[in-house]
């Protein structure tokens, strides 16, 4: 009977970002939304809160399940995302006869690539390649306290985990359904503070992270054009990249951030084209994520990595019925929530 537990209610999204945490509860089948939230954090608080397990993280959880929810949360079953800048995830191959002795060949990685001690991690590993002589292994790492701190916020707030992912992951989940995902794919997930970098190819094989984000477009604008922040902002989503008066000082801005955003990228799928057993060939760019919403910025990543690029758009299948949706420059930041909320109850159970 305990594996029916999890069915008896839906699973409730809850991703947490040094800026911010967003709640969602979805049926999946119907990709319908039935309830979900937002609430803006301190970046320094947040910080502060995976350093020293304080209650910053469990109060303000409290106060968006409390006043901040449109629709209704109707469980207390959550997955808990965290973002590719506090996971460590490899992708690797071993012999196959290595198998019975895979829990040492984790270890042995853990020490050779995470600059963290094993005593301090949670790792988890999944077997998802296999031929008659090698196995390919992926494998995800985040500190223990970093974990701990989440779990014990969202308990304080009266939920219950069941399950905690990288962020990738669950973005990799929705992009899968809604945007031929199936196919090799180069994720580029922007986030306000720090982007994620992924490669999907039936699931995540390679993911790295650097700090720059959508906030770090608009500090660039403003530093750029001498102008406040608000107004760099509308500049930034209204104008971006795009044919236009301002077009030229407004790329000048954006173009060191985004060329490490690029170069990163490129980085990262090199190691998947020449480390990856098997690999097939990446046959597109999705952006995603509250920094994706740029003007021009699919045309920008399509000429620099010379490959078709564009901002993924799921919401033709992500349904929020008769809710009041988020504003249209906000939908990107529930992306990954949705994700969350979405994964199969077979999932947690594996």
């Amino acid at each position: 009977m305990a594996k029916l537990f999890y069915k008896d209610k839906p699973i409730i999204g809850l991703d947490i970002s040094q800026t911010g945490m967003k709640v969602m509860s979805v049926d999946p089948k119907k990709w319908l939304v039935t309830g979900y939230g937002s609430i803006d954090l301190d970046p320094a608080k947040v910080q502060n809160a995976f350093d020293t397990n304080d209650d910053y993280l469990g109060t303000n959880l409290s106060t968006l399940m409390q006043k901040h929810i449109v629709g209704s949360i109707p469980s207390r079953h959550t997955v808990i995302g965290l973002p590719a800048s506090k996971t460590f995830t490899r992708t690797f191959t071993l012999p196959a006869k290595a198998e019975k002795t895979l829990h040492d060949a984790i270890e042995l990685e853990v020490e050779q690539y995470v600059p963290v001690p094993m005593s301090a991690l949670y790792v988890d590993y999944e077997i998802i390649e296999r031929s008659k002589d090698n196995l390919t292994i992926l494998m995800s790492a985040v500190p223990r306290a970093i974990v701990d701190t989440c779990i014990t916020a969202a308990e304080a707030a009266g939920l219950e985990v069941c399950m905690v992912e990288p962020s990738i992951n669950s973005v990799a989940r929705v992009l899968e359904a809604t945007e031929d995902g199936h196919l090799p794919t180069v994720i580029v997930d922007i986030g306000p503070a720090s982007t994620d970098i992924a490669i999907l190819d039936k699931s995540i094989r390679v993911a790295g992270a650097l700090s720059i984000g959508g906030n770090t477009f608009t500090l660039d604008i403003a530093k750029k054009l001498h102008i406040p922040l608000e107004n760099a902002h509308q500049l930034k989503v209204i104008n971006g990249l795009s044919p236009g008066a301002r077009q030229h000082k407004i790329t000048t801005a954006l173009q060191p951030s985004l060329e490490r955003i690029a170069s990163e990228t490129r980085k990262v799928m090199r190691y998947y084209d020449e480390r990856i057993e098997g690999h097939r060939k990446l046959e597109q760019v999705l952006i995603v994520g509250g920094g994706a919403n740029v003007p021009g910025i699919g045309e920008y990543f399509t000429n620099e990595l010379v490959m078709p690029s564009r901002v993924a758009i799921p919401w033709q299948k992500l349904d929020f019925g008769k809710l009041k949706e988020p504003v249209k420059h906000f939908r990107p930041r529930y992306i990954t929530v949705a994700g969350l909320a979405s994964v199969p109850y077979e999932r947690i159970w594996l």
